[in-house]
């Protein structure tokens, strides 16, 4: 089946016409407007040139978007989304009346184990996958059988806002998260969070890439790759114990971090409930394309298994 995959973000909307044989037929983007009404014109007309892209024969092919934030299952309305214009609004229901198809809306942590499931690093490894973003934020998500788990409050897999294992009041106390909570995970593990650990320690700001690249000859910089090595480890042992999934994906940009992945998973064993853990984890192979390819997959997915 052909399906259209959107990828919404705070400054731009990009769209993917995928083929049923999985290639691309056209991505092409747009800035993101800051009014409600002109995005859904926006993605309106971005959706129409998918349209012609695949063909008359896929006319009004199914939608999936990825967005920041999620829509409430209880109100329909969208909520937590740093595009604020799409907050409290009927987000899902408006797209698809102005589609005149069905449209599935989740959130883009989602979309990256959507995409990592079906045809990418976690495919083949099992029935359920979970997919992390460490990027400007921290979020996850859940895949089961090829089709995403929203969960009865829409929230599966947000993993970012749990506090980190480990961590005292009084830290915590120090981290206040931009959802009201305080040591969310985010807080700790996103590339700004790391940047400005290093700078703490260190006396000087450097971007994440350039901390990785040091590493070898600058102690701040081992020191401080070492501890995101251990915090993300004991955080995903949590997920680990939970949900035992049979492969974790990394995306986002400090999952670029050299060596990352396979330091994490030799720190599992010894954090998990278990006599053993040979859960893999993994880098996206689709990269920043994770998103929207995740996204044209959500269009036909059902609800998992685990909400039926």
């Amino acid at each position: 089946m052909n399906r259209i995959g959107i990828d919404l973000g705070g400054t731009k909307v990009e769209v993917l016409a995928l083929r049923a044989d999985g290639t691309e037929a056209l991505r092409t983007r747009a800035a993101s407007p800051r009014e409600y009404g002109p995005l859904i014109d926006a993605i309106s007309g971005l959706v129409g040139a998918a349209d012609r892209a695949l063909g008359p024969a896929a006319y009004a092919a199914p939608v999936g978007v990825g967005a920041p934030g999620s829509p409430s299952p209880s109100t329909g309305l969208h909520r937590n989304s740093n595009l604020t214009c799409m907050n409290g609004r009927p987000f899902a229901a408006d797209l698809a009346a102005c589609l005149a198809r069905p449209v599935r809306v989740t959130n883009d942590a989602n979309c990256l184990a959507m995409s990592e499931a079906i045809d990418g690093a976690a495919a083949g490894q099992g029935d359920v996958v979970f997919g992390v973003i460490l990027g400007t934020g921290v979020g996850g998500g859940l895949v089961v059988r090829g089709d995403v788990v929203d969960g009865r409050n829409g929230i599966a897999g947000e993993w970012g806002h749990n506090r980190l294992p480990g961590l005292s009041d009084a830290a915590a106390a120090a981290h206040p998260c931009h959802c009201g909570r305080l040591g969310c995970l985010e807080q700790f593990l996103s590339g700004p969070a790391l940047e400005r650990r290093y700078a703490a320690a260190a006396g000087v700001s450097r971007p994440l890439a350039e901390i990785a690249a040091r590493a070898d000859t600058d102690p701040h910089a081992a020191a401080t790759l070492d501890w995101l090595v251990d915090a993300l480890a004991r955080s995903l042992s949590v997920v680990v114990n939970i949900v035992d999934p049979h492969a974790i994906v990394l995306g986002g940009g400090v999952s670029n971090v050299p060596g990352l992945a396979p330091r994490v998973q030799a720190a599992l064993p010894a954090l998990v409930f278990s006599d053993g853990c040979d859960t893999p984890v993994l880098r996206a192979m689709h990269g920043d394309s994770s998103g929207i390819r995740g996204a044209a997959y959500t269009a036909t997915s059902r609800p998992s298994a685990l909400e039926r």
